[in-house]
């Protein structure tokens, strides 16, 4: 009975406490009824300003225009704060998400939120960053301009302030602003239809010219209404700090003062209802995102880390009869906020390796597609993110009625497309979340997938090897100590080989070389051989939910009951599994990637580098899991940096926005049929810097830049495509060898 009671008055709070699109209606009804309020003030009141250096408000603009002025805008404040509630309720859908504000995460909330509203992210892009701060802080000043002249209106006398040298400054600002604002806004209308480029040009619908062409007549209306001002006020030379307005004003010496009058009127008219089409199309087009982007952005920070997925219940216990996402419902109120946060810049498209190789993905239609259908779906509906063709239509809230399981599968999970969104939006969660009820619930995955997944089911790894085979690549190394699970563990470190680690036989090599240098090291390290199986990383990016933690709560549990604390691995992907997601389900370890603890133990001089040496040219190849999912990006290159002759060359595509293996996300286990396989174009890139190693950092990025670089024509006696394991290893050995062996001089005898 008290069970209930609790529920009711759960529920009841929840009923009560206030929504956000109650809070969009309240602050819209709040704004209106203070612009009506300070349009009515003044005629009471009949405050002047009576300084000789001021401007007068509403100079030459008779009173019916005035009052249409103080009831227009309002009136379309309120109508967009109703426009923006309807969207928000369709935000209101989607399921719970935990991104409330605490005492731990307002600095970081902070951060993000100053991050984007003062275009940091965009800037990454240093010509569209320009072009966007340019629209968006003259748009800013201007509106600021607006404001005080208007809270300077309401003053009495002794307290009005904008006059004389403040004037001036308010004035020169003020052009200064717009002169900002109509050049980005020129701009971006040369980018968009002079110079076109590809992710721009294929999205371009009609309500861009609707938007670009409202912000440039704001521009070029208002200082032309200035011009006629400065004119009807008989050109005073105070207003010469309005450099634009001036001498534009100087162009109407021929007209009669009555002509100038009557086009002073019209241009402020004109540049009022240019104000009101902003205020209309605002909610209604992708204009939104000025609200709803630097929003997205404050709500960046997430109770999980970066490279974790979103937690599942135990699937052997719980009651819940569909999983993953299907509907719109499924997806989480911050998700759906997503879609109306988009700016559909295609940053995510330009970076997708999939869409880049002529896959069915593209990030950006996810977005667009899921916001189509939230709504049409919704109650009340609102307009879709972007402008849809006419021919599209959408009968339910199915998500698949606009997204393809082709394009879901598409996906590598590398992340580009959410590291460069310059607004966070996450589309990386959408994908996976849908790709758990294609697998979960319709058991519709790629043929070959399957095999993958009765392989990790019955063999307890992808590689359908034998599990009694892990440990046969330490035969004859004295080094590496297999250790019983069933006993605590005594090393410092566990070294958690991977499945490809263990049965691959390039990996192999990698984990031999890495065995070596632990030794050399002086690193106690065990390794559990047959006990140890899959992380269940590819059935968890593959959406098998169940699988995964049919192998990840066998995994915990031996560890916790062996008392393990330090994990090494070499493969990212099982990094990131043990490292951030292990933990939702109670395991808890201190995870270090190879590289990072090679880093750690050249730079402590505990591995000795210094006869290291190879005279060659190499390469590094940012692995997605490792880099993006993870951020560790120097480690590696740090690791390179110790080998003494070397030449280090980057890839164009590297760091943040380096190029994916393409076999991320379970595509190690399907076919690629569409397109140029993305292995074979990334291995291009590497070739191109002329390096004769390239370095990897991940089990599944040495198989396929290998693989992509002999399907180039490159053999290993030309590039050799390794671990960097191996190159450190090859180094060390090379420098020894040198020492043991000296070159003698040449004996040169007279003849």
């Amino acid at each position: 009975m008290s069970t209930q009671t609790d529920n009711d008055t759960a529920t009841s709070t929840s009923d009560r406490r206030l929504k956000p699109h109650q809070l969009s209606l309240g602050l819209g009804i709040g704004m209106g009824a203070f612009i009506l309020v300070s349009g009515v003030l003044p005629q009471i009141t009949g405050w002047k300003n009576d300084n000789a250096v001021h401007r007068t408000v509403f100079v030459n603009i008779p009173g019916p225009l005035q009052i249409a002025f103080y009831t227009v805008i309002p009136v379309m404040v309120v109508w967009g704060a109703f426009r923006f509630a309807d969207r928000m309720r369709n935000w209101e859908r989607g399921a719970p998400a935990k991104r409330r504000t605490t005492t731990k995460n307002v600095k970081r909330r902070a951060a993000d939120f100053r991050a984007g509203v003062y275009m940091r992210t965009l800037l990454r892009d240093s010509a569209a960053g320009l072009m966007h701060s340019m629209i968006y802080f003259g748009f800013l000043v201007l509106m600021g301009v607006t404001t005080v002249l208007e809270i300077d209106h309401q003053m009495p006398e002794s307290l009005k302030f904008l006059h004389g040298g403040t004037y001036k400054a308010y004035a020169f600002v003020g052009d200064f602003a717009g002169v900002v604002f109509t050049v980005g806004v020129i701009w971006a209308i040369v980018r968009r239809y002079v110079q076109r480029p590809y992710r721009i040009r294929i999205k371009t619908k009609a309500e861009h010219a609707v938007i670009l062409g409202t912000l440039l007549a704001i521009g070029l209306t208002g200082f032309l209404a200035e011009g006629f001002r400065i004119a009807v006020d008989g050109m005073p030379d105070y207003e010469k700090y309005s450099f634009i307005g001036y001498p534009m004003a100087t162009w109407f010496d021929g007209l009669s003062a009555s002509a100038i009058g009557t086009w002073h009127q019209w241009m402020w008219i004109a540049h009022v209802v240019s104000f009101v089409v902003f205020l209309a199309i605002l909610p209604v087009t992708m204009l939104r995102h000025v609200f709803t982007s630097p929003l997205n952005m404050y709500l960046r920070d997430k109770d999980r880390p970066k490279g974790a997925m979103k937690p599942m219940p135990n699937l052997m216990e719980t009651e819940l009869e569909s999983f993953g996402a299907s509907v719109v419902e499924d997806f989480t109120w911050k998700q759906l906020l997503d879609t109306d946060a988009c700016t559909m810049c295609g940053r995510c498209t330009s970076v997708c390796p999939a869409h880049a190789t002529g896959k069915p993905l593209d990030p950006r239609e996810i977005v667009l597609k899921t916001g189509e259908v939230m709504a049409a779906t919704g109650s009340p509906q609102v307009s879709p993110p972007l402008g849809t063709d006419a021919e599209i239509t959408i009968g339910a809230n199915s998500l698949f009625e606009r997204i393809t399981a082709e394009e879901v599968w598409s996906c590598t999970s590398c992340k580009a497309c959410d590291e460069i969104c310059p607004v966070n939006i996450e589309i990386l969660d959408k994908i996976l979340d849908m790709r758990r009820y294609l697998s979960l619930m319709e058991s519709n995955f790629p043929a070959e997938l399957g095999n993958a997944y009765r392989a990790m089911e019955n063999q307890g790894n992808p590689w359908a090897m034998n599990q009694g085979e892990r440990a046969d690549w330490a035969d004859g190394m004295d080094e590496v100590t297999v250790v019983d699970p069933g006993e605590p563990l005594t090393s410092e470190y566990l070294y958690w080989v991977g499945c490809a680690g263990s049965f691959d036989d390039k990996n192999k090599k990698v984990t031999q070389a890495m065995a070596k240098l632990l030794r050399r090291a002086g690193i106690d390290v065990a390794i559990l051989g047959p006990s140890e199986m899959c992380t269940g990383d590819s059935a968890r990016r593959s959406g098998n939910e169940y699988l995964f933690q049919m192998l990840a709560m066998p995994n915990i549990e031996m560890l916790n009951g062996m008392g393990v604390q330090k994990i090494i691995t070499q493969c990212p992907h099982c990094f990131n599994t043990l490292l951030n997601e292990y933990p939702q389900l109670g395991g808890h370890y201190e995870v270090v990637h190879h590289t990072q603890l090679l880093e750690q133990l050249i730079a402590d001089g505990r591995l000795d580098m210094s006869q290291a040496s190879l005279d060659e040219r190499i390469t590094y190849h940012d692995s997605c899991y490792l880099g993006r999912h993870n951020d560790v990006y120097m480690a590696p290159r740090k690791v390179v940096g110790s080998i003494k002759g070397i030449e280090i060359v980057e890839m164009p595509r590297n760091g943040t926005k380096g190029m994916c293996c393409g076999a991320g996300g379970a595509r190690m286990w399907m076919e690629e049929s569409i397109g140029t396989k993305v292995n074979d174009e990334r291995a291009r890139e590497a070739l191109s810097t002329g390096a004769t190693r390239i370095a990897t950092a991940c089990p599944f990025c040495y198989i396929m830049m290998d693989d992509g670089a002999k399907a180039a024509g490159a053999d290993e006696d030309t590039v050799k495509v390794a671990d960097l394991a191996i190159h450190v290893l090859d180094a060390i050995e090379a420098g020894e060898a040198a020492l043991d062996n000296p070159v003698s001089p040449l004996n040169v005898t007279a003849d």
